[in-house]
């Protein structure tokens, strides 16, 4: 057993997500399982995954002791890493990342420690002296959004506590407007559009399967588009998602009858190899902050738009970044 004083820069974090943080070595399936058995308590009572926890809660941990010995040279990658980042944007609050594909944004999608999205944050924070994961009370960079290894684009990195919570709220209740770009094998029937498709999740696949009319255990997937070039046989295309379901893009664009170039799950093959594409064209290009709340700390940032300089394959396919 092992007990957890919440501090300040913890305060407000669903306990779930303060427990993977504390208890790094805790493995996310068996952190839930421990929950659910009410191997932890809050404040000497069990609770809920996504209850929020406050400054100067006590958290009890009923785990194996094996959990909380201390990750041999875990932080080692933050003094010899070369971090290679492209930094959208930066500020004391957040840091806007454009991550290319191939890439993942945590270690746990299978990517060597070290060498993911947050791991080469964390390096770079460190490396110019803003973070030092040694201090009793240093927060963690985080990411605020992540995005398929296999897709590229904005991602936003809190530097501490008080961005994240504002960010975290600001995605839940959807104050950021976020553009995609992709390249569609064939033209839209209609130059733009909307697509209201019901999702229904199936993990043994890893996959989502489309339907057109409402569905039990289906989610509604609203997809907006606008198709910006053609070719006639392929189509460069921004996206705006009213819902953000699993693979939404990708699977409604497919259902629709314009697959993504490159998809290898839900795309054509046949045209895949022709071009040479192993991963989809699906870009998260464009970001703007648009609160119709107060932000607090972050209202700087209300109005303001960012975009990734270069998207790889609309500049091999339509001769450059819209």
């Amino acid at each position: 057993m092992k007990e957890f004083s919440v501090g300040k820069n913890d305060a407000g974090q669903r306990l779930d997500r303060y427990l993977s943080k504390t208890i790094p070595l805790l493995p996310p399936g068996l952190l839930q399982k421990s929950i659910r058995l009410k191997r932890i308590k809050l404040n000497g009572k069990p609770a809920k995954r996504d209850t929020r926890i406050a400054e100067g809660d006590t958290v009890l941990a009923y785990i194996s002791d094996e959990f909380f010995e201390a990750p041999k040279e875990e932080n080692a990658f933050l003094t010899v890493a070369v971090p290679s980042l492209s930094i959208v944007y930066e500020d004391e609050n957040i840091l806007l990342a454009d991550k290319r594909p191939g890439v993942a944004v945590h270690p746990h999608d299978g990517a060597e420690y070290g060498r993911t999205l947050i791991d080469q944050i964390q390096a770079y924070l460190y490396q110019k002296g803003e973070w030092n994961p040694k201090e009793s009370d240093s927060f963690t960079p985080a990411l605020c959004n992540r995005i398929d290894r296999n897709t590229g684009g904005i991602v936003i990195a809190a530097k501490n506590a008080q961005a994240l919570r504002i960010i975290n709220e600001k995605i839940r209740t959807r104050e950021l407007d976020k553009r995609y770009l992709c390249i569609t094998v064939g033209t839209p029937k209609n130059a733009e559009g909307e697509l209201i498709r019901y999702l229904v999740k199936d993990e043994k696949h890893n996959l989502v399967r489309v339907y057109r009319k409402p569905t039990s255990g289906a989610k509604t997937a609203v997809t907006r588009y606008h198709t910006l070039k053609s070719s006639g046989k392929l189509s460069l295309v921004e996206v705006e998602l009213e819902t953000g379901r699993t693979h939404q893009i990708r699977a409604c664009f497919a259902d629709a009858g314009f697959p993504l170039l490159g998809d290898g799950k839900y795309g054509r093959g046949e045209v895949n190899r022709a071009h040479g594409e192993t991963r989809q064209c699906l870009y998260a290009y464009k970001l703007r902050f648009c609160f119709r709340t107060d932000a607090g700390a972050l209202q700087y940032l209300n109005g303001k738009t960012f975009r990734a300089q270069t998207v790889p394959f609309a500049e091999t396919y339509f001769g450059g970044t819209p």
